[in-house]
């Protein structure tokens, strides 16, 4: 019994779902399709990493072109919807408004519901056993920590892209403020040269 609750719980975690970390260049436009009944649910969660002011367009459409959701400039969202149509259903990150920052967009597309970890859970007559209770509650649990990992792991590398940002823009202020320096040094030298070097008349004033 142990085993195949084991079996299902691990089962549970693996529900449908995207994961993914793409690149979005300067003026580009991503977009990603997927076929789906009608009466499905669809979960989009988004977050830029890095680039810019850390901010994405973002939209989904159903199969007639009609747009279900519809964000600007956004660092971060989330977005549910009940399919109402069959067919294929595209939602595009665009970056179209930027000339020259470079995007790293991560998102999560969920589809359809969790299924429950054990068999005809919702249409059980009889409460939980104490086993079965314990696994639902390391299930959800689980999905607790995943969600926690999932986000301090964003968060850490946005902070880490920031970090880098900042380090190159000190280093180029340190490079500048050093060739300004020389710049200044070497005026000063010559400046001051000048100061003390000693004219000769010319040969034409010393005849007359």
């Amino acid at each position: 019994v142990r085993s195949l609750l084991l079996a299902a719980l691990l089962g549970a975690l693996g529900a449908g779902g995207t994961e993914l970390t793409l690149e979005l260049p300067d003026s580009a436009q991503r977009c990603f399709h997927q076929e789906l009944e009608s009466g499905t649910k669809i979960t989009l969660d988004y977050q830029v990493i890095s680039g810019g002011h850390y901010d994405v367009d973002c939209y989904v459409e159903d199969p007639n072109g009609k747009t279900i959701y519809q964000e600007t400039k956004k660092q971060y969202d989330s977005f549910s919807h009940h399919t109402e149509l069959k067919g294929v259903y595209t939602f595009c990150f665009s970056n179209e408004f930027s000339t020259f920052s470079h995007k790293i967009v991560y998102f999560d597309f969920q589809v359809g519901d969790e299924p429950p970890i054990l068999p005809d859970m919702n249409n059980r007559g009889t409460a939980l056993t104490q086993l079965e209770s314990a696994c639902v509650t390391i299930h959800e649990m689980l999905n607790a920590v995943i969600d926690s990992q999932t986000h301090y792991r964003l968060r850490e590398a946005q902070d880490r892209s920031r970090a880098e940002e900042l380090n190159g823009r000190v280093s180029y202020w340190s490079v500048g403020e050093t060739l300004i320096l020389f710049v200044v040094s070497i005026g000063q030298v010559v400046l001051l040269k000048s100061f003390f070097t000693e004219k000769r008349p010319s040969s034409s004033g010393a005849g007359t």
